[in-house]
């Protein structure tokens, strides 16, 4: 038989490992090596039994203790092997891996779902925020049986589970509960189902919701509203609405984060000589100065125009990204044309016209 390995070289942390670092390693182990995740693979199987059994005795401070001082020899026959019933100990981490740790005690509530609305919105709603009323389906106590189920009010124990709302099955080399397919958890079944829920407990029904969008919000955001999903069944609490945000592109702007960006088209005398250029921001007109001498791609930054950070009063900035608007020769004048022809002399740079340009200087 192979020697055991070391309890922290199993887990793969230091022998002055914490507690929290301790669970954190063996989840992650447990993850990886879970026979479910691994069907027929004798490896992963022992490997998922030792280090169950290394984080039975690190996670237990007198046991760790004692194997700090003994190792695997204790005196007093040393610690035993893998034993299924240290699982009882790990429920809140299997709960979280496997899908099994809550556990709904018999003839309780079943909490109800969580929804979600995905809201399109503007570029400026986004920006100042907006009230808008929302519209959607969601499963609602039914009124007539108080969302019992039931007609009479008389309900029986359920025979699949015998009134514990579990069901037990063997899984791998332990035994996992289900909640009982027939009952949902409850324990118990309707004799005399409600005839406006046919014994569901829940109706459909539209719900109209007014939400508020706070200034500032951005795509892909999300608004939680408590209690705002469907309705839990037998007394259980109700679920959440996530409100998912989606902005709609606008035709000048792009966002990021809390600024603004936008192009802003100059032509070669503004870059070269310098303007004073009127902008449109989110907020109204501003008065941007071009320096001299600005060359395409240059940033100008009009500081506090753009977004709101959410819930303060700061906003980000306006960003505009200088770019050479260049004409096409049709959309000049010959005096312009001109112009231009000399300026290239002066420059000592060699132009080529189109042939509709040479035309129209020809017979101008």
């Amino acid at each position: 038989m192979s020697e055991k390995r070391d309890y922290y070289e199993v887990l793969e942390v230091s022998r002055d490992a914490g507690a929290d670092e301790i669970k954190k390693a063996y989840r992650k182990l447990a993850v990886k090596y879970h026979p479910d995740r691994n069907p027929d693979d004798a490896e992963a199987e022992s490997r998922f039994k030792e280090a169950a059994e290394a984080y039975s005795v690190l996670s237990d401070p007198q046991k760790r203790q004692r194997y700090d001082r003994f190792g695997h020899e204790t005196g007093a026959g040393g610690f035993s092997g893998f034993d299924p019933t240290i699982f009882g100990d790990f429920s809140d981490i299997l709960g979280d891996l496997f899908g099994f740790g809550r556990r709904r005690r018999p003839g309780g509530g079943v909490p109800g779902a969580d929804l979600r609305y995905d809201l399109e919105i503007t570029f400026e709603e986004a920006a100042f925020g907006i009230k808008r009323e929302l519209e959607f389906p969601r499963l609602t106590t039914c009124e007539p049986c108080g969302g019992s189920g039931s007609a009479d009010g008389k309900t029986q124990v359920c025979n699949t589970c015998g009134g514990t709302g579990q069901v037990r099955f063997q899984q791998g080399f332990f035994s996992v509960a289900r909640t009982c397919p027939d009952c949902h958890g409850v324990g118990r079944k309707i004799s005399a189902p409600c005839t406006i829920c046919h014994g569901e407990g829940r109706l459909e029904k539209i719900k109209r919701l007014e939400v508020t969008i706070p200034a500032g919000i951005d795509h892909g955001m999300r608004l939680r509203l408590r209690g705002e999903g469907e309705h839990g069944l037998r007394g259980g609490p109700p679920g959440d609405l996530d409100v998912v945000v989606h902005l709609s592109p606008h035709e000048r702007y792009e966002r990021d984060g809390v600024d603004v960006h936008a192009s802003l088209d100059l032509t070669y005398a503004q870059l070269v000589l310098g303007a004073e250029v009127e902008v449109e921001t989110l907020y109204g007109t501003e008065e941007v100065k071009i320096p001299s001498g600005t060359q395409p791609g240059h940033q100008i930054r009009i500081r506090g125009e753009g977004i709101p950070h959410l819930r303060t009063d700061r906003r980000g900035d306006h960003v505009l990204h200088c770019t050479l608007k260049v004409p096409k020769p049709r959309e000049l004048d010959e005096r312009q044309l001109d112009l231009l022809r000399e300026l290239a002399e002066l420059e000592g740079v060699e132009v080529k016209e189109g042939v509709l340009e040479k035309m129209k200087h020809l017979f101008s």
